[in-house]
C-alpha cells in the first residue's frame, strides 16, 4: 500500500473548530440519550441465560449451529465445540419457551440429539465487576490527567481526557442505535480503542509541545494547524492500515467477530477524528481565554 505523504499539505483545521466542537457535542448527547431511553442490546454475558449441553448423532460444525440459532434471534450465543460430539451453548433465555424453541431448532436442522445438561447461569460482569470497571476507568483517566500535566501541559491532559470520553460515549451510541449486542468482547474492543485513540492524541500534543515555541508569534490557531498537518500523514497511514483489516473482520468474520469489528470499525473513525479535532480545539480554545492558565 502507498504510504499517505502530508508533508505538504497546510490544512486550515482551527478555522473549523468550533463546527468540531458542536458537532461533537450534539453526538455526546444524541449518544447519551440513546443510551438513557433505548438502552443497550447486553449479551449473556451482562444477563445470564442458560446454557445447554447437548450431543449430536454426527458431528456438527459451530458455525451451523450458529446459522441455525440465528434464524431464532439467538445468534450471538456462545457455542463450545468439545469431547467429539458434544456441545456447550449458553444463550439468553427468559422463560421456558426459549429453551423449547433453540431446542426444536437444533433438532428440526441436525436430526437427533441429546440433553446431557441443563443449567441456568448468572452474569459474569455482575454488578460487582462492573463498579470496580468502572473505578479502574475513572483511576486510569487521572493517572492520564497526572502524566499529560507532569509531561507536557495541564490543559493537554484535561483536552487527551475529553477526548477519550468523547469517543468511548459515541462509541456506546452507535451500539445503542444499531442494536448491537454488548458483551464482554465489546469491553475488550472499547479499552483497545482508549489506547488506540490516546496514542495518537498523544502523537499530536507531543509535537504542539514541541513546537510551542511559536505560539507568541504564530498565534495558538496557527500553531495547532502546524502541528496537526506535521503529524497527518502518520495518522492518516496508522488509521488506514489498521481500519483495512478490520473493515475485513467486518464483512468476513461472521456474526460474532464482525460485532467485535464494529467497535473498532467505530472507534477508529471517532479517534481519529478527535486527536486532530478535539483534543486540538479544546487546547486552542482554553489558550485563547486563559493563556496563562
Amino acid at each position: 500500500m502507498v504510504a499517505f505523504n502530508a508533508s505538504k499539505l497546510n490544512l486550515p483545521f482551527m478555522k473549523y473548530r468550533l463546527y468540531a466542537i458542536v458537532i461533537s457535542l450534539v453526538l455526546v448527547a444524541a449518544s447519551l440519550g440513546l443510551t438513557a431511553t433505548k438502552g443497550l442490546n447486553l449479551s449473556v454475558d451482562f444477563t445470564g441465560g442458560l446454557v445447554l449441553q447437548v450431543e449430536f448423532s454426527s458431528q456438527v460444525q459451530v458455525s451451523d449451529i450458529r446459522a441455525s440459532l440465528s434464524r431464532i434471534g439467538q445468534g450471538q450465543a456462545i457455542i463450545q465445540a468439545y469431547n467429539n460430539n458434544e456441545v456447550l451453548i449458553r444463550f439468553q433465555a427468559q422463560d421456558e419457551k426459549i429453551r423449547r424453541e433453540v431446542l426444536e431448532t437444533l433438532k428440526k436442522d441436525f436430526g437427533g440429539l441429546k440433553v446431557l445438561k441443563i443449567d441456568k447461569v448468572g452474569p459474569v460482569v455482575g454488578k460487582e465487576l462492573r463498579a470496580q470497571a468502572m473505578v479502574s476507568l475513572s483511576l486510569a483517566l487521572v493517572g492520564i490527567l497526572i502524566y499529560m500535566a507532569f509531561r507536557f501541559k495541564f490543559r493537554f491532559g484535561v483536552a487527551a481526557v475529553v477526548a477519550l470520553l468523547h469517543d468511548s460515549i459515541i462509541m456506546l451510541g452507535a451500539y445503542s442505535l444499531t442494536g448491537k449486542e454488548v458483551s464482554v468482547a465489546f469491553i475488550a474492543a472499547i479499552l483497545t480503542v482508549v489506547g488506540y485513540s490516546l496514542n495518537d492524541t498523544i502523537v499530536v500534543l507531543d509535537r504542539v509541545r514541541e513546537n510551542w515555541g511559536m505560539v507568541k508569534t504564530n498565534g495558538i490557531v496557527e500553531l495547532m494547524d502546524i502541528s496537526i498537518n506535521q503529524t497527518l500523514a502518520r495518522t492518516i497511514n496508522t488509521s488506514l492500515t489498521t481500519l483495512l483489516p478490520v473493515i475485513a473482520m467486518f464483512i468476513f468474520g461472521g456474526e460474532v467477530i464482525s460485532n467485535f469489528a464494529f467497535a473498532f470499525l467505530v472507534g477508529i473513525v471517532v479517534g481519529t477524528y478527535s486527536s486532530i479535532f478535539i483534543a486540538s480545539s479544546i487546547v486552542a480554545e482554553w489558550y485563547l481565554r486563559y493563556p496563562k492558565i
